[in-house]
């Protein structure tokens, strides 16, 4: 009766075929290829935000102002209070040209509405601010003649203060020049203690 019982079971053994195990193999090739694929698109696309997040950096710091030289401040006829500022500006890094068309004034010493400029200048101290400045720039030295701000060349800003009001002695107060793309160029500056026709402030 045993020795029955152990043939039958012998007989009733099944393995598993060369055909199961090669779809299991399928199987697993299949959702390997798709993980795998899962990860190189993850790895591309942050690759490629990386790249794009250096390309965007470079390109603001490469439109970027410099301050070239001293800060020049012109007073009123009394020389109670300084109306202008004189200053020349460079383009960073050799970069990204800068537009330095100048804004159209609206009588208040400030830019007009319509106006075309893409810099602009802001004026503040402890106790005021004035946005959008009204200024001029004019090319110093070699260049095209343009009001792009290229590579190697300088220009000399004059900005115009009497929006801010009086300005008068030991006043501390920053300006602001906003490029359209780029980090802002802020120049602070005191007064000194007696007013001249021009100064060179520090």
């Amino acid at each position: 009766m045993l020795k029955r019982l152990a043939k039958t079971m012998r007989r009733d053994e099944r393995g598993i075929t060369g055909l199961e195990t090669a779809i299991i193999l399928i199987a697993f090739v299949v959702v390997a290829s798709v993980f795998a694929y899962t990860v190189l698109s993850a790895g591309i696309f942050s690759s490629q935000k990386g790249q794009e997040a250096v390309y965007t950096g470079l390109q603001t710091a490469r439109s970027t102002l410099a301050l070239k030289g001293d800060v020049v401040a012109q007073s009123n006829s009394g020389n109670t209070s300084v109306t202008e500022l004189v200053i020349c500006v460079a383009n960073a890094l050799n970069g990204e040209p800068i537009d330095l068309t100048p804004p159209t004034d609206n009588g208040n010493y400030t830019a007009g509405n319509d106006s075309q400029n893409v810099v602009v200048v802001s004026y503040s101290d402890s106790s005021n601010r004035v946005d959008d400045l009204y200024w001029d720039a004019s090319q110093l030295g070699a260049g095209n003649g343009d009001k792009m701000l290229d590579p190697g060349e300088t220009f000399q800003m004059t900005i115009d203060l009497q929006a801010a009001g009086t300005i008068g002695t030991y006043k501390t107060f920053d300006i602001d020049i906003k490029p359209p793309i780029g980090s802002v160029l802020t120049i602070e500056r005191t007064t000194p203690a007696a007013l001249a026709s021009w100064m060179i402030l520090n």
